[in-house]
């Protein structure tokens, strides 16, 4: 069977996140930044990386975004940008794009333009919250791309006083670990020999059908 082919337009927060987490899957990533150090961070973990600056014309064309499954935009600080980049890849007629909001009157905008699906991180966690804590009980949970999600959880107690790395969260919860939380604190830069604290939570992405298998973990 083809894999699937993603192009990940932005490489902040969340998209870098996206990026590493659909690698890990075998899926075929392209990731597009205008920040080179960006690029040649994640370059060995993707099929390609570009440096390009996405509200040049036609910069997407050029780099044959057209020929990917899913194109996900995850600019939201550049309106420009954002939008920019969001109107090549309509124009290419991608299959499935995705697109990350600012705010309210971005993600209308983004509808109007006609994407398959805006993502609002504050106003998607508050949606998943309730259904996350009864059925799998994530603090929040919200998809990132199709058949991806990401997922905020207060670690089990079987795990303070444990670094990643001694809990191979990557192996066994298949699951990529991006953020720790800690009394309204979010550590972004996360070191993988480090114990975790107390009551803390943790961010974390991966498929959303092995996040949901998987959480046999928060009640052990």
């Amino acid at each position: 069977m083809k894999r699937k082919t993603f192009a990940v337009i932005g490489l902040g927060y969340m998209g870098e996140a996206l990026a590493r987490t659909l690698a890990d899957a075998d899926c075929d990533v392209m990731v597009v930044d205008e920040d080179q150090e960006k690029i040649n961070g994640i370059a060995d973990k993707v099929v390609y990386a570009v440096r390009a600056d996405v509200t040049e014309e036609d910069v997407l064309k050029s780099l044959d975004i057209q020929d990917v499954d899913v194109a996900i935009i995850a600019i939201s600080e550049n309106m420009t940008a954002s939008i920019t980049a969001t109107m090549q890849v309509l124009e290419l007629n991608v299959p499935y794009v995705v697109a990350k909001a600012a705010n309210e009157l971005h993600g209308r905008i983004l509808r109007r333009l006609g994407v398959n699906e805006v993502i609002l991180p504050e106003r998607d966690m508050g949606v998943f919250l309730a259904r996350n804590l009864i059925d799998t009980g994530f603090a929040g949970a919200m998809e990132l791309a199709p058949g991806f999600s990401l997922i905020e959880f207060t670690i089990p107690d079987h795990w303070v006083g444990q670094s990643l790395v001694q809990l191979d969260v990557r192996k066994k919860y298949h699951m990529t670990v991006i953020g720790v939380k800690k009394d309204d604190q979010v550590t972004m830069h996360v070191h993988p020999h480090e114990p975790l604290p107390e009551k803390c939570g943790v961010i974390a992405v991966g498929k959303t059908e092995e996040l949901d298998a998987d959480t046999v973990f928060l009640r052990e």
